[in-house]
């Protein structure tokens, strides 16, 4: 059982930046792949990156690419999402994930929302507001 808690979202003006943190309870959380999806209102939900359970490899939507970065650091069962060159598309609730599905499977994905049916667990999410 892994039970994740978002935090660092808020209100952030475009072309500025947040860092998100997902903490993690549990002592196998360096066994999981961790992901990064969002949902705006009115919206389904959309990947936006995700990092294998080493850390040696990272995948990220095409959207965010250059501007986002995701991070673990498994001594604090936490992972990271750095936004920069924030835009008002991007507001949206940010959620983290957990899955133990093969790195080679998550990372393949095509739509790579599909990707998000592979993870086990989920946060409450975190917003992100964007003004322009």
């Amino acid at each position: 059982q892994v039970q994740l808690v978002e935090s660092g979202g808020g209100l952030v003006q475009a072309g500025g930046s947040l860092r998100l943190s997902c903490a993690a309870s549990g002592r196998t959380f360096s066994s999981y792949a961790m992901g990064w999806f969002r949902q705006a209102p009115g919206k389904e939900r959309e990947f936006v990156a995700a990092i294998s359970w080493s850390g040696g490899s990272t995948y990220y939507a095409d959207s965010v690419k250059g501007r986002f970065t995701i991070s673990r650091d498994n001594a604090k069962n936490t992972v990271y999402l750095q936004m920069n060159s924030l835009k008002p598309g991007d507001t949206a609730v940010y959620y983290c994930a957990a899955t133990l599905a093969p790195w080679a499977l998550i990372a393949t994905m095509t739509p790579p929302e599909a990707s998000g049916y592979e993870y086990d667990y989920w946060g409450q999410g975190t917003q992100v507001t964007v003004s322009s």
